[in-house]
């Protein structure tokens, strides 16, 4: 006996098969931090979890304070090459110093 899929059934086995599998793979946006992350005192870890920030840009946050001393307020961290105006709009409620 024959079966006919009708063209619902169809679309839904290709995508059942195909898109879904692919969509649970994108990269999934950070999660915001809990807590207030202090751009004085953070880890390299601690500060990955801000928006935007990730290995490389932790590394020069963390260099620029051995090298300028703390950040007196948040919006210094704009003079860390990678963080820019929007950049720091994203994290700026996220952070304390």
């Amino acid at each position: 006996m024959k079966q006919i899929i009708n063209k619902g059934t169809a679309i839904a086995l290709i995508l059942g098969l195909f898109v879904f599998p692919l969509l649970a793979q994108q990269p999934q946006a950070k999660k915001a931090p809990a807590d207030k992350i202090n751009i004085n005192t953070g880890s390299l870890e601690e500060l990955q979890k801000l928006p935007g920030v990730g290995p490389k840009v932790a590394q020069r946050i963390v260099d620029f304070r051995k090298e300028n001393g703390n950040f007196k307020k948040a919006e210094e961290l704009m003079k860390v090459r990678g963080i820019g105006e929007k950049t720091f709009a994203k994290m700026k409620d996220l952070l304390t110093v």
